[in-house]
């Protein structure tokens, strides 16, 4: 990890001994990272208490911190699943195809994978919604791209993150969940 004007930059091999690369323009969360860095042990997330004590931060503290300040029953990998249905939705805008293919939902699949440093079967399996996937083959679901249709890219993921949600809440009121 290296954190440079703030700019963290981690590079580091993950499950399966894949490698990733990241990079987050932040100054904030620069600043906090590199505190955390700079205590002592070998552990990159920890903090020291009121007591002088060093404690180590795993994935089961930072979900139970999001279950309490939402208090709802979620994980992080909520955050990641929302995060691949929305890079799938966008990655499903930019095909310009008639009818909707399986090839173009494959290679949809397989772009959204490589952003979360997947394999595109645990992507599709565990991460994007069915609905978005479904309803492309169908073509139902170009009447909710028809909103992003004109950009290559919205400015900003809040956007998509509408159309999506819009989109979801129009399926469950329908019936339909998958």
């Amino acid at each position: 990890m290296r954190i440079t004007r703030g700019r963290i930059e981690l590079d580091f091999r993950a499950k399966h001994g894949i490698r990733h690369v990241s990079q987050v323009s932040d100054r904030k969360l620069a600043r906090v990272v590199k505190n955390c860095r700079d205590l002592p042990g070998s552990e990159l997330f920890q903090y020291i208490d009121e007591g002088g004590e060093r404690h180590c931060i795993d994935s089961a503290d930072v979900n139970e911190y999001l279950r309490a300040i939402s208090g709802r029953d979620i994980t992080a990998k909520d955050f990641r699943t929302w995060a691949a249905t929305n890079l799938a939705v966008l990655a499903l805008a930019d095909v310009d195809e008639e009818p909707p293919t399986r090839k173009a939902q494959v290679a949809a699949i397989k772009e959204v994978a490589r952003r979360l440093g997947n394999t595109p079967a645990i992507c599709r399996k565990c991460y994007i919604h069915p609905a978005v996937l479904e309803c492309y083959l169908d073509g139902s679901l170009r009447r909710t791209l028809a909103a992003v249709g004109q950009e290559e890219q919205p400015t900003e993921m809040w956007r998509i993150e509408r159309i999506v949600m819009r989109f979801l809440a129009e399926r469950q009121k329908a019936g339909r969940t998958g």
